[in-house]
């Protein structure tokens, strides 16, 4: 992926810091909205996967709409450009700051999380002498089939609405004036790569959504999230998702009826290939059973891997010619044994200087970043930036 002119570059740029590949982040986003545009669906960027503003005035620019999940989310979205009925603004946490902004900015839609949520934007909506509109974001008890901490729809999670709270929560709306009722949304978990996992959504949904028009119902906007994931293992195999074969999907297996518009929300799978963290090595150093290589980069950049022991490509880019192998523990300076990238890691020699590129870091690494132990914040660059 990095050519000599990148490197050398590199070499001249304090490290740690976040590149984007501006072009292979172009690419991406012409490819899904290609394939939105094809199959008729709206798409809204998930921010949590990166909200870095120069990233998401690409994305704006694409033609997207926004998933926000805080309130400071929804304040970046706007102060970047994003239309804000094209706005959508989910969590299950929402404070009452955040949702009379929101109320102020006329945002598209809240995604309800729970039945006491309605009726407090119902109140803050009636203060403020506006209407509100909501989805209700309804747990579907579908199994994501991946890691534990990234699964959403479960009736174990906290997230969304039972369905055995629906018949509850129809009764409240109509109770509630200052709300209007626009559609329903799902979300159940992240880096899904099985794409059955979606046909069993969408099975379900259409359960909910018979069950909905059974009551005289209808529901204009039917948002099944996101949670598209990409190839941690190979990240220049295929490094643009095959979004064709995943809104197909949702085309063949969801009954969409005339006068109803479908919703995604795709983060990771937009930001993640084109994110590399970059870093050089502070020692290199022996143990008993195995040699540490020691970053300057640590969890404080990426904290996936000691979050949920995810898995990232490692390259020496500065050793890459040299003949001689070794296995190596990744590791960065944080005071945490959890600040490890990974084990047993087979690199050309490794030494104390070289320039470590950790792939596939566009989604869910500068956005979780962190000061502990008051480390500095890494910078984020653009291709075309060095």
């Amino acid at each position: 992926m990095f050519n000599p002119a990148q490197l050398k570059k590199f070499q001249s740029v304090h490290t740690p810091f976040y590149y984007y590949d501006t072009k292979l982040l172009q690419e991406t986003l012409k490819a899904a909205e290609k394939g939105a545009k094809k199959h008729d669906i709206e798409l809204h960027y998930a921010l949590k996967a990166n909200s870095n503003k120069n990233i998401l005035k690409l994305i704006k620019n694409a033609g997207f709409g926004a998933d926000c999940v805080s309130g400071n989310e929804v304040k970046r979205a706007s102060e970047c450009g994003f239309k804000t009925d094209k706005i959508v603004f989910a969590g299950v946490g929402k404070s009452d700051e955040d949702i009379r902004f929101a109320i102020k900015k006329n945002i598209f839609c809240f995604n309800c999380e729970s039945i006491e949520e309605i009726k407090v934007i119902n109140e803050i909506a009636k203060a403020e002498n506006k209407k509100a509109s909501i989805a209700l974001r309804i747990n579907p008890n579908v199994n994501a089939h991946t890691h534990h901490y990234i699964t959403t729809g479960l009736e174990e999670n906290k997230f969304g609405i039972n369905t055995w709270e629906l018949e509850n929560a129809l009764a409240t709306i109509q109770k509630c004036k200052q709300i209007k009722l626009i559609g329903i949304h799902f979300h159940i978990g992240s880096q899904i790569t099985d794409l059955v996992v979606f046909k069993t959504l969408c099975l379900k949904v259409n359960e909910l959504l018979k069950w909905f028009s059974d009551r005289n119902v209808f529901i204009e906007n039917i948002n099944l999230g996101g949670g598209l994931g990409v190839d941690y293992l190979h990240p220049d195999k295929k490094p643009v998702p095959d979004f064709e074969q995943y809104f197909s999907q949702f085309r063949k297996f969801l009954k969409v009826d005339p006068g109803q518009k479908l919703h995604l929300e795709p983060g990771r799978a937009i930001v993640a290939q084109c994110g590399s963290l970059i870093s050089k090595v502070l020692f290199v150093k022996k143990g008993m059973k195995t040699t540490f290589v020691i970053l300057d980069a640590g969890m404080t950049e990426l904290i996936r891997p000691a979050l949920y022991q995810s898995y990232h490509t490692i390259e020496n880019l500065t050793g890459a010619k040299r003949k001689e192998h070794g296995k190596y523990d990744i590791t960065g300076p944080v005071c945490e044994s959890s600040d490890r990238f990974r084990k047993d890691v087979e690199l050309p020699e490794t030494k104390r200087g070289d320039i470590i590129a950790i792939r596939t870091a566009g989604a869910y690494a500068e956005s979780m970043s962190l000061d502990y132990n008051l480390r500095n914040r890494a910078k984020a660059y653009l291709a075309e930036d060095l």
